[in-house]
């Protein structure tokens, strides 16, 4: 897997990913041009693939879910992720 696209800051880190909605389960399945790609059970309707990216991200970084938020791709596939109080070298061990 080729390492994500990562932007460190003094309050933490952010990221792009690109979610796939309707899939049979929740994992991540790679990078694509430095972007994770993630599969989401949760359709993309009303909010509820970014509520699971969130949930999803939470558990999978050990974090609260308050400490994720997503900043551009609110309606779309692809979208900006930030993380704070976390550093760029966890993320990457982490994530893969």
């Amino acid at each position: 897997m080729e390492p994500i696209n990562i932007k460190e800051s003094p309050g933490g880190v952010s990221f792009f990913v690109r979610v796939l909605p309707r899939s049979s389960r929740n994992e991540i399945v790679g990078t694509s041009g430095g972007i994770l790609k993630i599969k989401l059970t949760a359709p993309p309707v009303e909010g509820a693939a970014n509520d699971a990216l969130v949930k999803f991200l939470s558990e999978k970084l050990g974090v609260s879910k308050s400490r994720i938020a997503i900043l551009a791709g609110q309606t779309g596939r692809s979208k900006t992720v930030s993380v704070s109080g976390i550093k760029k070298e966890d993320l990457s061990r982490i994530l893969g």
